[in-house]
């Protein structure tokens, strides 16, 4: 099975898309919606969308496993974002004339500034050997994840730097309809996205873990494969969306031959996110992690806790609970 795209950029919705003077589904405080027409983008059949592989789109924090300090690292997604005046700015010229683009960007002076080991993502354009904002207003980017920094807090859970690994949610290679979670080395995940699931991220839409004992696991893009996926068509999409229980997902995301990413979420639909009841949850999740714990570690550290119930079977991610 062929590695699918790293998720680099804000995915392009499938659909042309329109903007509509009503509040968003989305984004609080947002006092209009991008909504999809019925018309497919152009972009998706140039990559011959039609044979794409279709995935489930995850509901977490986009992350990216690359060299930090000669090491395999874990990045946490950092865009670079406009200034208060220049977002007021931009969102005024993007609800008068119904598109961003055209909108003129001060680079020097309209953005925030970001911690020194920023990097930017890849192909994010240049001027004058300078990132540019894409049409969103953002300059996607990265920063590493360090065990100090109390706002990566839940994504360092995830990793074991002195032992190089991390916790991560895949499908089982003998039986696809199983999932496993498992301790992965970050050399092997290099180049990688993934994104980051759980307890604290998003309003934990999977229902993973408790304030208690929190649980995130990161969930490489791509590997949750649709196996039933409907036509690309707006009424198709739309009724899988409602009667399938293998629907019963935020998003998919296309993987076109040619590498280009092209995305549905059910807002695009007019539909709610999140719902009960997700696919996710539909099914069984063992675990694989066998990881020596240092006699140090506290209790909460999930190396440990996934380590005290390593071999176990579970009817669903939501149900994981660890040993007293």
């Amino acid at each position: 099975m062929r590695r699918l795209g790293s998720v680099q950029q804000k995915i392009p919705c499938v659909f042309l898309t329109e903007v509509r003077n009503e509040p968003s589904r989305k984004r609080d405080c947002q006092q209009f919606q991008v909504v999809a027409t019925e018309n497919v983008n152009p972009a998706a059949l140039e990559s011959d969308i039609h044979c794409a592989a279709a995935t489930e789109k995850i509901d977490g924090t986009c992350c990216y496993v690359t060299t930090y300090k000669g090491e395999a690292y874990l990045w946490a997604r950092l865009d670079r974002k406009p200034t208060k005046q220049a977002d007021k700015r931009f969102k005024k010229y993007q609800y008068s004339q119904k598109t961003c683009k055209g909108f003129v960007w001060n680079v020097d002076k309209d953005f925030r500034e970001v911690p020194e080991s920023w990097i930017a993502a890849h192909r994010v354009q240049h001027e004058n050997g300078h990132p540019v904002p894409d049409e969103h207003g953002h300059i996607p980017g990265w920063v590493p994840v360090d065990h100090t920094n109390k706002q990566y807090c839940w994504h360092a859970s995830v990793v074991n730097y002195d032992t190089g690994v991390a916790l991560v949610l895949k499908t089982h290679s003998e039986d696809e309809g199983l999932l496993k979670i498992v301790s992965v080395p970050l050399a092997d995940l290099m180049e990688q996205t993934l994104e980051l699931i759980g307890t604290n991220v998003n309003g934990n839409p999977y229902g993973l873990g408790s304030k208690k004992h929190p649980i995130h696991v990161l969930v490489p893009h791509g590997v949750l494969r649709i196996r039933n996926p409907p036509p690309v068509e707006f009424q198709q999409l739309y009724s899988w969306f409602q009667e399938c229980q293998e629907g019963r997902v935020e998003g998919i995301v296309w993987h076109c031959d040619d590498g280009t990413l092209v995305k549905v979420h059910r807002h695009h639909l007019g539909l709610k996110w999140p719902v009960g009841d997700t696919f996710l949850n539909t099914r069984r999740v063992v675990v694989h992690v066998d990881e020596t714990p240092d006699p140090d570690a506290s209790n909460k550290d999930l190396f440990k806790s996934f380590s005290s119930i390593n071999g176990k079977l579970f009817s669903c991610i939501q149900d994981i609970q660890f040993e007293p």
